[in-house]
C-alpha cells in the first residue's frame, strides 16, 4: 500500500468515525492505533506511545486549566457585569455605542481568559437582553456578540495558540504577539461597521435616553474603576509575561490567582462557586488533554509511514502547485471542515500533515519557524468562522441556547454573514501582507 493511499485511508476512516458521533479524540486515537498494529503488527504500537508520552514532559500543559480555571472564575464573579455597566454608560450617547460597548467588552473578556465561550456566555444573557430592551435590531446584536466573543480565540492569551504552539513546536508568546494586531484590526472592522450601519440607518441603534445617563461626571469617573481590576489582571498576566519577567506557566499562575483574588476582593467568591468552576475546569481541561493525546499518537504514525513527504510531492511536485496555492488550499479545507467541527478537532486532525508541509514551503517569510508563526495566525482567524458558521457553528448552537426569547434561530444565521465577511477579508489582508502578524513578535524578539 502506498503512503497516499495509506494516508487517505487514515483520513478517511477518521472522517467516517466522527460521522457516527464517535468522540474525536477516540475517532482520532483510534485510527492511529489501528492502523500502526496494521502495518507493523504489535511491535508497532510503541510508535504512537512514545509520541503521546512526550505530553508529559509538555511543561506548557500546565496553563491550560490554570487558564480555563480564570476565564471562569472572571465569568461566575460578575467582573464583566461591571464592565459592560461602564461601557454603557461612556458610550450611551453614540449611535451604536452599546454595540460598540459590548464589541468593547469582548476583547477585554478575551484578554481575561482567552476562550470564546466566556465571552459568548456573557453577550447573550447580560448585553443582548440590554440592548434589546433600549431598542437596537436583533439582527445586528446578535452578529456583534457572535463575532465579537470569537476575538477570544484569537486575542491573547489564546488557548487554540497554546494547543497550537503545543503541536507546532513553537514558542506560545510568539503566536501570542502575532495575534495582536490581527485581533484588534478584525475588532476595528467590527466598529467600523456598527457606526457605519447606525449612521445609515438610526433605527437600527437608537442613543439611550439621557433619563438612563444623566449622572454627575464623578459618578461617571467611579464607574472607570470597573475596568482597573481587568487591566491588572491582563498586565499580571500576560503584560508580565511579555516583558521576560515570568515564565509562560509562571504567567498562568498569576492571571488565575489574580482572577481568585478579584472575586474575594468584589466580595462573590463562595465555594459552592469554586466547585462549579473547578468542576467545569476539569471537565474541559480533560477534554484537550485526551484530544494531544490522539494527535499526538495519530500524528506520529502519520509521519511513520511517510505519508507527510508523498503528500508534499504530490502537491509540489506532481500538481506543480505554488507555495501560496497550496496554503490558499489549506485555508479552504478548515473553512469546509470548520462547517462541522470545532477548532481543536480540526488541528489535531489534519496538524500531521499541514504544519510538516507549512515549514518547508518558500513562502518568503524567513525560517520554517517563520512560516509556522504565521500559519498560527491564519488557521486561528480561520477558526473564528467555523465558530460562526452554519451547520454547526460552535457559536451558533450556544447563542440559540442562550439568546433571549425574542431571538430565533433564522436571527442568528441571518447575523454573522457580515461578520463572516470581515473575518474573511482579515484573513486575505494578513496573507497579502504577512508583516501584520509577524512585526510585534520581530519587534519584542529585537
Amino acid at each position: 500500500m502506498s503512503p497516499e493511499l495509506i494516508a487517505l485511508t487514515m483520513f478517511g476512516t477518521t472522517m467516517l468515525l466522527l460521522l457516527t458521533g464517535q468522540r474525536v479524540f477516540g475517532a482520532i486515537g483510534c485510527v492511529g492505533a489501528g492502523m500502526v498494529l496494521l502495518l507493523y503488527g504489535t511491535g508497532g504500537i510503541e510508535i504512537p506511545f512514545s509520541a503521546a508520552f512526550k505530553l508529559f514532559n509538555w511543561f506548557p500543559m500546565l496553563t491550560l486549566p490554570l487558564f480555563i480555571y480564570m476565564g471562569y472564575v472572571l465569568s461566575e464573579a460578575g467582573i464583566a457585569e461591571d464592565l459592560y455597566k461602564m461601557l454603557h454608560v461612556w458610550f450611551g450617547r453614540v449611535r451604536g455605542g452599546l454595540a460598540v460597548g459590548t464589541i468593547f467588552l469582548m476583547v477585554i473578556i478575551s484578554a481575561m481568559n482567552g476562550l470564546s465561550v466566556a465571552g459568548m456566555a456573557i453577550g447573550a444573557t447580560i448585553a443582548l437582553p440590554e440592548m434589546l430592551r433600549r431598542g437596537y435590531d436583533k439582527v445586528l446584536i446578535t452578529g456583534v456578540v457572535q463575532g465579537g466573543s470569537s476575538l477570544g480565540i484569537l486575542v491573547p492569551p489564546s488557548i487554540v495558540m497554546v494547543l497550537y504552539g503545543m503541536i507546532a513546536r513553537q514558542p506560545v508568546s510568539q503566536l501570542w504577539l502575532a495575534g495582536v494586531i490581527p485581533g484588534l484590526m478584525m475588532a476595528a472592522m467590527f466598529v467600523i461597521y456598527v457606526l457605519i450601519r447606525a449612521k445609515v440607518n438610526p433605527s437600527l441603534a437608537p442613543v439611550v435616553s439621557d433619563e438612563e445617563l444623566n449622572m454627575p461626571f464623578s459618578e461617571k469617573l467611579a464607574l472607570l474603576r470597573a475596568g482597573i481590576i481587568p487591566f491588572l489582571i491582563f498586565f499580571a498576566m500576560t503584560g508580565l509575561f511579555i516583558m521576560g519577567v515570568t515564565s509562560l506557566v509562571e504567567s498562568s499562575a498569576v492571571g488565575a490567582t489574580a482572577a481568585t483574588l478579584a472575586a474575594i476582593f468584589k466580595g462573590r467568591f463562595s465555594w459552592s462557586m469554586m466547585h462549579e468552576i473547578a468542576r467545569k475546569t476539569l471537565g474541559v481541561s480533560s477534554m484537550f488533554l485526551w484530544l494531544i493525546l490522539a494527535a499526538l499518537a495519530f500524528g506520529a504514525v502519520f509521519d511513520g509511514i511517510g505519508a507527510v513527504r508523498a503528500i508534499e510531492n504530490l502537491f509540489i511536485n506532481r500538481w506543480e502547485l505554488s507555495p501560496w496555492q497550496v496554503i490558499i488550499m489549506m485555508q479552504i479545507s478548515f473553512v469546509v471542515m470548520g462547517m462541522f467541527l470545532d477548532d481543536t478537532a480540526m488541528l489535531v486532525i489534519v496538524a500531521p500533515l499541514y504544519i510538516p508541509l507549512v515549514k518547508t514551503l518558500d513562502l518568503g517569510l524567513g525560517s520554517g519557524n517563520t512560516n509556522l508563526i504565521w500559519f498560527g495566525v491564519l488557521y486561528t482567524m480561520t477558526c473564528q468562522i467555523a465558530y460562526i458558521t452554519p451547520p454547526f457553528g460552535y457559536n451558533l448552537f450556544l447563542m440559540r441556547s442562550m439568546a433571549p426569547k425574542e431571538i430565533t434561530l433564522p436571527d442568528i444565521y441571518r447575523s454573522i454573514w457580515p461578520f463572516v465577511l470581515m473575518m474573511t477579508f482579515s484573513i486575505a489582508l494578513v496573507m497579502l501582507f504577512p508583516q501584520i502578524a509577524l512585526w510585534l513578535p520581530e519587534a519584542v524578539r529585537n
